[in-house]
C-alpha cells in the first residue's frame, strides 16, 4: 500500500506538529508520521516548562495554537542572571525595551494538547499513526520513498520533500548517512513543578554553578517552573532525595529570590548531551529541530530553535514548483546558516564558561557579568534571547499571516 504527499513528516511532536500546521496554510499535501495513538500526547509533552521567546509566541499565534492553550501563560517581564561565587550580575527588563515580555512559560503537556486539538482541523494532513519509520527509499520521478510500520505490516509513503523531526537520536538521519558531532556536558537536568512563598511576579531567575544552571521560571498557575543541573555522578543520588532535602538543596542554589521553597512536584531528569548534525539536507530530505542540533538548553533556545527551523521551511514551500529540490534546500540550509550558529554558539559556549570551576576564569566570568549590564551588550542579549537572530521568518516577526 502506498499514499503520494508534496511533504511527509517523520516525527509529530513539538517541531514536526508545528511544521504541519504551518503547511497546511499553503495547501500542501503532508502525511505526519507519529509514533503515539490516537488519543495519546508523545512523551515530550510532560509537565516540564517550556520558555517560548517572544519570536516563537508571535508565529503560534499567528498559527492558531496560542488561543487553544488550555490555562495561562507566564509571561517573563524581567531576566535575572547570576553565578554562585562570582559579583556582578545581568538584570534585564522587558519595559525597557518597549515589550510587555520577553517571552512566555507554557506547560509541555498544555501545548501538546492545543497542538493535537490544532492538527485536528487541518484540511490537508494525514496522520498516520501509531506508525514506526523503517528506512528510506529510492528516489522515483521525483518522489521519495519512506517506509514506515504499523499493525498492518509495512507500507510506503511517496513524498517530493521528507522532513525528519524525529528527535536527537534521528532514524531519518541515520537513514541519510548523516554523522553528528557529540558533546557530553556531563551535567543531568531535572525539572519539576515549585511552589514559593511568594507567587511569580514575572521574573525569570538563572543561577550558574559549577555542576550547571538553576532556573526558576514564572508559570501561569502561580507556581514556578524549576530547572535545576547537576553533575552526572549526582543524578542518581539528586533523584533519591526526600522531597524536604530536594527542596533544601534547591533553595541552596537558587536562594531567597522566590522566598522559601514549600512544595515540589515529581521530578523528571535528562542527560545533557549537545549533538549536531553534520549537514542538514539529504536528498528530497531536511533535518529539523533536534534531528539537526540538539543543543545545551541554557537560554531555552532548544524547541525556539527548531520552530525557525520549521517556519523557514514553511516560509520558502509556498512558491516552490518542487519542494524537495536541491535549490531550494540549499536556500533553506543558507537561510539557517546564522541562526544556527550563532545559537548553538550561545548554548554551548556558556554553559562551558559558565560551570568551569576555575578560579582563574572567576574575574573574567564577573567582568563579563558586569558588561553584559551596558545597554549595547545587553540589547544584542535581549535580540537573540526573544529568538530574533538571523534571517526571522515572517511569522517570528509578527507579520500577518
Amino acid at each position: 500500500m502506498s499514499e503520494h504527499h508534496d511533504v511527509v513528516i517523520v516525527g509529530g511532536g513539538l517541531v514536526g506538529a508545528s511544521l504541519a500546521i504551518a503547511l497546511d496554510r499553503a495547501g500542501r499535501s503532508v502525511g505526519l508520521v507519529e509514533a503515539t495513538p490516537a488519543g495519546s500526547l508523545p512523551p515530550v509533552f510532560d509537565q516540564r516548562n517550556l520558555s517560548f521567546a517572544a519570536a516563537t509566541v508571535n508565529a503560534l499565534t499567528a498559527l492558531g495554537v496560542m488561543p487553544l492553550l488550555g490555562s495561562a501563560v507566564g509571561p517573563i517581564t524581567r531576566i535575572h542572571v547570576s553565578r554562585a561565587g562570582d559579583f556582578g550580575r545581568v538584570q534585564m527588563n522587558a519595559a525597557d525595551y518597549q515589550r510587555p515580555w520577553f517571552g512566555q512559560v507554557v506547560v509541555a503537556r498544555d501545548f501538546g494538547q492545543a497542538l493535537e486539538t490544532r492538527l485536528g482541523q487541518l484540511q490537508h494532513l494525514t496522520r498516520y499513526r501509531p506508525a514506526r519509520f523503517v528506512r528510506l527509499g529510492e528516489v522515483v520521478d521525483g518522489h521519495r520513498a519512506v517506509v514506515v510500520a504499523d499493525d498492518s505490516g509495512e507500507r510506503t509513503l511517496w513524498a517530493r520533500l521528507v522532513v525528519g523531526a524525529d528527535g536527537t537520536r534521528s532514524g531519518v538521519r541515520e537513514g541519510l548517512g548523516i554523522g553528528v558531532d557529540e558533546h557530553d556536558f556531563g551535567q543531568t537536568l531535572f525539572v519539576a513543578r515549585l511552589r514559593a512563598a511568594r507567587a511569580p511576579d514575572g521574573t525569570a531567575y538563572e543561577r550558574f554553578t559549577d555542576t550547571g544552571p538553576t532556573a526558576l521560571l514564572p508559570r501561569g498557575d502561580r507556581h514556578f517552573g524549576v530547572v535545576h543541573g547537576v553533575a552526572r555522578d549526582q543524578a542518581e543520588a539528586v533523584m533519591a532525595l526526600d522531597e524536604t532535602a530536594w527542596l533544601q538543596r534547591l533553595q541552596n542554589a537558587i536562594g531567597w529570590r522566590a522566598g522559601r521553597l514549600l512544595e515540589s512536584g515529581p521530578r523528571s531528569a535528562y542527560p545533557l548531551i549537545q549533538v549536531l548534525a553534520r549537514a542538514l539536507v539529504g536528498e528530497r530530505t531536511v533535518l529539523l529541530g533536534n534531528a539537526a542540533q540538539t543543543i545545551h538548553p541554557l537560554g531555552a533556545q532548544g524547541f525556539n530553535l527548531g520552530l525557525r527551523d520549521a517556519l523557514t521551511l514553511a516560509e520558502l514551500l509556498p512558491e516552490a514548483d518542487d519542494p524537495g529540490s536541491d535549490a531550494l534546500l540549499q536556500q533553506y540550509v543558507a537561510r539557517r546558516e546564522e541562526d544556527r550558529r550563532q545559537t548553538i554558539a550561545f548554548s554551548g559556549g556558556l554553559a562551558r564558561v559558565t560551570s568551569n570551576p576555575a578560579p582563574l576564569l572567576r574575574p573574567l566570568r564577573s567582568l563579563g557579568l558586569l558588561a553584559a549590564q551596558a545597554s549595547d551588550v545587553q540589547s544584542m542579549l535581549v535580540g537573540g534571547a526573544m529568538g530574533f537572530r538571523g534571517d526571522v521568518p515572517a511569522l517570528c516577526r509578527g507579520a500577518t499571516p
